[in-house]
């Protein structure tokens, strides 16, 4: 898995990659559960999150993957070269939207955020939802409100 820069540059990039991939993830019949951008300026890793129902198929993937690779070339919204991957979020799904976090509501999450909160960049905790702009997190009993804003990465922690 790549490891993915964030800030403001990168932050507006993955919002316009969303914007373009998710109606053509949709017309398809899958959820776009997210995109995520990593990986060096010289070669960047697209990341295609998608789900569905009844479950996700290297054959769905495929369908996807082709759709979306026809829509990039045409916008050209990465410069230099780069690597899509298309694949199904799998147990420790990323939260990206704020819905995600309501929806997951009770799930045990790990956030990253760009700056301290409630003394940590690290939170590890059970998901209470969400209070306008602000996600909800109770870290060893105690409850931690982190705004959405300040989140940097956050996924379910799979339950083995």
């Amino acid at each position: 898995m790549p490891t993915f820069v964030f800030g403001p540059e990168m932050d507006t990039l993955n919002e316009t990659l969303t914007a373009l991939l998710e109606p053509v993830v949709k017309a398809l019949g899958y959820e776009c559960v997210g995109v995520e951008l990593g990986g060096p300026q010289a070669h960047r890793v697209v990341c295609l999150y998608i789900d569905a129902a009844q479950g996700i198929t290297v054959d769905d993937c495929a369908r996807v993957s082709h759709q979306v690779s026809g829509v990039l070339d045409v916008e050209d919204p990465i410069d230099g070269a780069y690597t899509l991957e298309v694949s199904y979020p799998g147990l420790d799904r990323p939260l990206m939207r704020i819905a995600d976090f309501d929806r997951f509501k009770g799930a045990e999450v790990r956030v990253r955020t760009s700056r301290s909160v409630a003394g940590r960049r690290r939170l590890r905790g059970l998901l209470g939802g969400v209070d306008g702009d602000v996600v909800l997190v109770e870290v060893e009993g105690e409850p931690v409100r982190v705004p959405f804003d300040a989140i940097r990465g956050a996924r379910l922690v799979a339950e083995v």
